[in-house]
């Protein structure tokens, strides 16, 4: 015991860590915050570290190559001891993420956790959501089954429809006119160290912003937020009424943390990994992708949508979406936090989770032929051909031929 107390002393005195990480530890909260209510941040950390670590178990196996990442899968499934175990983690932990993130917004949004002054705490949870998704989105492609290729083709199909620079983005996007070789390598560089990267910078900042702007107080009705007033009754609230995070609060993030791994594990054995489906094949054209459960919505709502709505909805919506969730507490940054007094915030919540659940459940079953062929005006030079494999050659061919028809039930 003293050896490992002289080891810590010695890095102690040349880090200087020990005051910060105590004084973290010791920072108070309010005693109504200490609360099962206020555990999924914390959660979402955690499967995110769950992600990094079993992200690289599996980048030691996986071969971002069109040609070898599906049977560098078939390996990891098959070959490896407790490789689909790994995979069926980061799988799943990728839907846990989604929807812990999801949940802590809903959340942070129905107790007026952004208003004055953690306006800038929400605007980084709102980009927190987005390059979540993006990892997820990411982390499909890199099955690069049948799913995976076609889904990529809607993906693209939807980024070239942005005016004047659409076609541009989608050749930055796949690395050329098709989906080659190169589409994968740039998808596995964005999903390994671009896209982490960006995620743990915001977790940063994030976690700094709650240490120093400390954790949103119980919305009890009829506390009204000023900001004249607030900081000060804010620091009076932790000074009566406050808690050590450590222990007090820390137990219950530690409980549901260890509740949602041992739920994901349990996903793992159970249901196992995902995929890989068949091999990509750009010629069966009469395919219906399947994405995962977090773009169901999307996949449901391309499918009903008449073909003149459909550039429209997927332009303009998503948005103003974005516009509003960031400008949400610039507009309504002071006044009632309690949802008890907030009516039209729960029937936003309410109407969106019915919208959102009912388009995920048709998304489960409705079959549909997408357009894919946004980009297949644009010119694919013969000398872009050479070189390229035949299954990459044929896919140019489908997609310049303009083979694939509107996004409706077949």
């Amino acid at each position: 015991m003293r050896l490992i107390e002289k080891i810590v002393a010695w890095f102690d005195l040349r880090l200087q860590l020990g005051a910060p990480i105590g004084d973290i530890a010791k920072h108070q909260v309010p005693r109504s915050s200490a609360s099962w209510f206020y555990v999924f941040g914390s959660a979402a950390l955690t499967v995110f570290i769950l992600q990094i670590v079993t992200g690289i178990l599996l980048a030691l196996i996986y071969v971002p190559s069109a040609g070898e990442a599906w049977d560098s899968l078939q390996i990891l499934n098959h070959n490896v001891a407790l490789g689909w175990f790994i995979r069926a983690l980061h799988g799943w932990g990728s839907n846990f993420m989604v929807a812990i993130v999801l949940i802590h917004m809903v959340q942070v949004f129905l107790f007026g956790a952004y208003k004055f002054p953690r306006e800038l705490t929400w605007i980084v949870g709102v980009l927190l959501l987005l390059v979540t998704l993006g990892m997820a989105f990411t982390g499909q492609i890199l099955r690069f089954d049948q799913d995976a290729y076609w889904g990529l083709g809607i993906g693209a199909s939807i980024v070239s429809r942005v005016p004047l620079i659409g076609p541009w983005a989608v050749r930055l996007m796949l690395g050329g006119p098709i989906i080659a070789g190169v589409t994968l390598s740039r998808f596995f560089a964005l999903h390994v160290f671009v896209i982490p990267g960006v995620l743990i910078a915001f977790v940063g900042v994030h976690l700094l912003m709650v240490l120093k702007l400390g954790v949103n107080e119980w919305p009890m009705p009829g506390r009204i937020v000023r900001r004249a007033t607030y900081l000060q009754e804010y620091r009076e609230l932790t000074h009566k009424d406050g808690v050590p995070f450590v222990p007090d609060a820390i137990w219950k993030d530690i409980v549901f943390a260890a509740f949602v791994l041992l739920s994901i594990a349990l996903c793992a054995v159970y249901f196992g990994p995902f995929g890989p489906s068949g091999q990509p094949d750009p010629t069966i054209i009469q395919t219906a992708p399947s994405p995962d459960y977090f773009f169901l919505w999307l996949y449901a709502l391309l499918s009903y949508l008449p073909p003149s709505a459909e550039t429209p909805i997927l332009l303009i919506g998503p948005a103003i979406a974005i516009v509003v969730l960031l400008g949400l507490p610039f507009f309504a940054g002071e006044g009632e936090k309690s949802w008890k007094r907030r009516p039209i915030a729960v029937l936003v919540i309410l109407l969106l989770a019915v919208g959102l659940g009912a388009l995920t459940h048709l998304g489960t079953y409705t079959p549909w032929s997408p357009v894919m062929n946004a980009w297949s005006s644009l010119p694919i030079p013969s000398a872009y051909l050479r070189g390229r494999t035949a299954l990459e050659r044929r896919g140019a061919l489908v997609f310049q031929a303009k083979q694939c028809h509107n996004c409706h039930p077949r």
